[in-house]
Parts: C-alpha cells; structure tokens; sequence
C-alpha cells in the first residue's frame, strides 16, 4: 500500500483521537438541545458551557466573550456585517481570507465604504498604511493575524492600538494563528476575533467570534435567544465538545513547546528541498510566521502539475488557500505582494500539523525535488542549463 503523507493542515486538520473521544457520548447519548429545561438539556447546557470556559481559555477572555458559529467564514461575517452599518467606513487588507475580502466587497454594495490596504513584498502591512487609511467614519478595521497561504504573522497589536486611539473597532482573522502562537485578547487589543475548529484538529463546521464585553454586534441570523442572542440556531452539541477539547489541547501544546518541535520540522523540511532544488525559494521567509508554514515557489513549472505529481506518489500539498482551489487565476495573496505571475502559478504551500512526524518530512525531501527535476524535464522548453526560450505562462498553454 502506498505511503500517504499529509501537509495541508492549513486547508484542515484531521480530528485528534481526544475530540473523537470527548465527542462520541453526544451523538447517542447525550443528545440533548441545550435550550431544554429538562436532564437532557441541562447536561447538553453544562457540555456547552464547558466548552466555552475551554476556548476562553485558548484565548484568556471571559467565557460570555465567546459566540459559537459554524466556522471561520460565519465568523468573519458576522463581525464584518454586525459590527457595521450602511455609510460606516471600513478597512482590510489585500491578502485577507476570502470569508473577509468578499464580505467587504459585499459591504461595499450594502452601503459601506471599504478601503483595502496594500502590503509589502514579504506578505506584510504597514500600520501606518492603516493609520491613513482612517476616515472620519471608520467604524472598523479587520486584518488578519496569520496568513493562510505565507503564514505571515501581520502586526495586529500596533494596528489595534491605531483603532482604540481612532475609536475604530478592530477585528481580527485569528483562524491561521490559533494553536500556533499565543492568543490573548488583551494583548491583542482587538474587538472582534474569528476562529475555526477545523484549524485545530476540531470537527468542520465549527468556530467561534469572539466579542468584547460592551461590543454591539447585530446577529446574521434571526430565530430564538441563543449565543445571548447573538447567533440564533440549536447548538452544534457534538461539534462543540470536540471544539473545546481541541482547544484545551491547543493551550496545552502552547506551554509545553510543541508548537516549537512542529517549527523545527518546517524550517527542515524547507531548508533541504531549498538546498536540492534550483530556481526555488520562500515565500514571507524574512518575516516571522506561524511555525508550521512554508510557502515555497519553483520557477519553470506549473505549481498545479506539481501538486498532482506529488499526490499521485503520496504527498498532499496545496497550490494556495483550500477555498481558492480549482481558481484560473494566481493567488491574490501572492499578487498582492508583487510576485509575478509565472511564480505565484508555480507556488505550493505546506502546512504540518499536530501529527506531522519526523518520517513525514523525510518523506517530502526525498519526493519533492524528484518531482521538481521530473516536471522541469518534461517541459519542451526547459534546458540542461536551467534556461528557458519562453516563459512559464507559455510552457502551461503548450501542455494543455
């Protein structure tokens, strides 16, 4: 049977054996709506309410500061929509998730105004691009903390206390971040922040907002009292326990270093596919990112080829963002940070997780560069001398 490795966690994690466990007695047995007054639903209440004391304690925040949705994208809305109104002023920047670039550009159709700020060549925004980017109606600022395709860590404190001196809301995208590096609201200064489940070994379809005491936000949806009416809708019972396990285990892996054990696989995994290959470099690789990214570019190639290449030998990558697959356009990440074209296209991303093991990675160093060499000699127009006649955009129309 064929070996499979897995380095997508970015796209998603699988679950750990603890959530499966914790999550088992609430699909039979304890299956209770946590509106009901009777022993059912007060136990599935208290299995609730203990999750959300867990994810406070992911991101030290008080347990009522936490709304439980359907994942990161719903996050992302809610925040965007609920904390604004028709005229108010709103910034993002050029590399934000989908779940928070189309939400704004869907705010501006509903009467806001939007502003998207530039970033630098390595993946990251000035706060002082922020800074002037301010209106007189700003009414809120989002960025993300993490990059999902670079891992770009994104200046997040700085811009927060540009919003709080402005009287801004700020959000944060903290869907990358979460389980990788510590979260603590306060530090953070932010308003509103997104996570989702599936990002830490949580079951899909899960997240959460989390909404400073005394931050108004209007609910999305519409129906009974739940969330403190916030986010109307029966609770994702099952789903939930599994969310507050996977997030005490996050802390838990935050203290005891294993965050920087999963760091020291990535930086090996790049260094020796870099060290094999020519013509490849990092993506963001002079700014900090979150330790289990590496965003890795390959000239004269096609990143999807690639991609296909290294799955049918075992070894699951992503071109980009998991919500942009199957796109004909370049990662707007990359395209936003000045990367041309033929290299955004010749991109891949890997993302290890909790379970990437040692083996894995040794796996990846000995596969990718065989890959590489096999594509690049495939190519009409490739030489022995690493020149090229054309340029990459050309060698794909040739292959199709």
């Amino acid at each position: 049977m064929m070996r499979r490795v897995y380095m997508d966690a970015n796209a998603t994690t699988p679950l750990l054996p603890e959530v499966f466990e914790a999550m088992q007695p609430y699909f039979v047995e304890r299956f209770g709506n946590a509106s009901s007054v009777h022993s059912f639903g007060q136990q599935a209440r208290g299995a609730v309410e203990q999750a959300r004391i867990k994810v406070a304690g992911l991101l030290h925040c008080r347990p009522a500061e936490i709304v439980f949705t359907s994942g990161g994208t719903e996050s992302d809305n809610l925040a965007l929509f609920g904390a604004t109104k028709p005229g108010d002023h709103v910034i993002a920047t050029t590399i934000e998730h989908h779940a928070v670039l189309h939400a704004a550009e869907q705010l501006a159709k509903c009467g806001r105004e939007v502003t998207f700020v530039s970033v630098d060549d390595e993946g990251v925004v000035d706060p002082e691009d922020i800074r002037r980017a301010l209106r007189p109606n700003t009414r809120l600022i989002s960025v993300m903390m993490a990059n999902n395709e670079t891992g770009a860590i994104q200046p997040v404190e700085a811009i927060a206390a540009i919003a709080a001196g402005a009287g801004v809301q700020f959000h944060t995208d903290a869907v990358q971040a979460a389980g990788k590096v510590p979260l603590r609201v306060e530090k953070t200064g932010c308003n509103l922040l997104s996570l989702s489940g599936h990002k830490i070994h949580a079951p899909q379809g899960t997240g959460v907002l989390f909404v400073r005491k005394d931050t108004k936000v209007e609910p999305l949806l519409y129906g009974g009292t739940h969330e403190r009416q916030r986010r109307a809708g029966t609770e994702n019972l099952a789903g939930i326990v599994g969310l507050g396990k996977a997030a005490e285990i996050a802390a838990r892996s935050l203290e005891d270093g294993s965050t920087q054990g999963i760091a020291a696989l990535r930086d090996r995994l790049q260094n020796e596919i870099l060290a094999r290959v020519a013509d490849a470099g990092v993506h963001s690789g002079q700014v900090p990112r979150v330790p289990n990214t590496a965003n890795l570019w390959f000239d004269h190639l096609e990143g999807e080829a690639l991609v296909i290449s290294l799955d049918l030998k075992g070894l699951a990558v992503s071109g980009g963002s998991a919500c942009a697959s199957g796109a004909s356009e370049p990662s707007h990440v990359l395209t936003a940070m000045g990367v041309t074209t033929e290299r955004a296209r010749a991109s891949l991303r890997f993302s290890l997780s909790k379970l990437t093991t040692t083996e894995d990675v040794d796996f990846a160093i000995e596969i990718v560069p065989q890959a590489v060499a096999r594509l690049r000699e495939l190519s009409p127009f490739y030489h022995k001398d690493d020149t090229f006649l054309v340029n990459a955009s050309s060698v794909a129309t040739a292959q199709r």
